[in-house]
């Protein structure tokens, strides 16, 4: 394993014995491209080799992960598989086996839950650990991090990278400054300055559209974002605002919560032709409805269900969806929903999801602070 980025115990993030107020100690851990490092770890002659594991171009399919090889390419999860060998011809292109990623998964989730039960999984690979009252590694979250990117390198043959701060928000931004295989901590002194400088980009919710956006009004960084107050923040961006309030300070109180509880569940097709109409669409519903039924029957005790959605991707790669309230899975509405969210643009429909959103728990006393993370998987 590399060699990582390793802070001695006494600059770690986290409380000092007899400080006034405690302060959390949160690790965020991610494998390296992981199914990629799956098959590399698998086939040692894919080593060294621009890869990336997707769906095959002919049938439109996206790259899932790629290794440091194809990323130099300018490759790069999300994107169409035809893209990415257009950009990198000597491309190894590899069908997922979430049989393998699974097993991996559950070898890597082990070591997290070796050291402390709270262990909230983002992904087969990813998750928060809070390690706040553990006292392995002399209670150190950074050493804590070091040995477990060791375990994981020693017992599943793969590298993972970590951030060690005070709060989620801190240490996912912090896992990904010393990829790949290493580790960065922010002490919570250091907390103000490391988001001040940070690109807007970095916060959760700011894509590249709300940071161009940022960008027309003179903001590029955290720092330049703190120059607005909380009601200029919300009056130009709703109720997104407070929370870019808060984060551009550093304030994320969220708590690791080893049960997130589920907030959707949806399923969705790339056609390997554009569908050319609603009806062709409407055609293509039907096996989609089929499918969702079989997942909803899977689940053991499904949540409240408040809404319907259909998801549309048009021939463009721009996409729509229409929502409508519900309290339950409707045929009826998600066409109605279809017709409408296809009619949206004159163009070729590529993907097709139908889905429900469950209602949300009852809030709790801190129901202020909204959750940043969508499922990704």
């Amino acid at each position: 394993m590399g060699e990582a980025s390793v802070v001695a115990p006494d600059g770690d993030a986290g409380p000092r014995h007899g400080a006034a107020s405690a302060v959390r100690k949160i690790i965020h851990c991610d494998c390296d491209c992981f199914y990629a490092a799956i098959e590399m770890r698998d086939d040692p002659a894919l080593r060294g080799r621009p890869l990336a594991v997707g769906g095959r171009a002919e049938t439109r399919g996206v790259v899932a992960t790629c290794n440091y090889e194809a990323r130099a390419y300018g490759v790069h999860s999300a994107m169409s598989s035809a893209r990415a060998l257009r950009l990198c011809p000597q491309l190894i292109l590899l069908p997922p086996d979430f049989e393998r990623y699974r097993a991996a998964s559950r070898q890597i989730l082990d070591i997290y839950r070796d050291y402390t039960a709270l262990v909230e999984p983002l992904s087969l690979d990813e998750a928060y650990l809070d390690v706040s009252g553990v006292e392995r590694c002399r209670g150190s979250a950074t050493l804590m991090a070091a040995e477990i990117r060791g375990r994981i390198y020693e017992e599943v043959g793969i590298t993972a990278s970590a951030g060690i701060a005070p709060n989620k928000f801190i240490a996912k931004v912090a896992s990904d400054w010393n990829k790949p295989d290493g580790q960065f901590v922010v002490r919570p002194e250091e907390v103000d300055a490391f988001v001040a400088a940070l690109p807007v980009g970095k916060l959760f919710g700011v894509g590249k559209v709300t940071a161009a956006r940022m960008s027309r009004l003179g903001i590029e960084s955290c720092g330049d974002l703190r120059s607005w107050s909380l009601a200029d923040l919300t009056h130009r961006f709703g109720s997104f605002g407070a929370r870019l309030y808060r984060l551009c300070r550093g304030i994320d109180d969220r708590p690791v919560a080893p049960e997130r509880p589920r907030r959707s569940l949806s399923v969705e097709t790339t056609y390997a032709s554009d569908l050319p109409n609603v009806a062709a669409c409407v055609q293509a519903l039907t096996p989609l409805i089929e499918e969702f039924g079989g997942r909803f029957a899977r689940l053991r005790q499904p949540p409240s269900i408040n809404k319907v959605f259909v998801k549309i991707r048009f021939d463009d790669f721009s996409h729509t969806t229409a929502e409508c309230s519900a309290s339950g899975p409707d045929e009826r509405l998600w066409r109605n929903l279809l017709d409408t969210a296809v009619n949206r643009k004159s163009r070729g429909v590529r993907l097709i999801g139908v889905g429900v959103r469950f209602a949300e728990p009852e809030p709790s006393c801190d129901a202020h602070q909204a959750s940043l993370f969508p499922a990704e998987g």
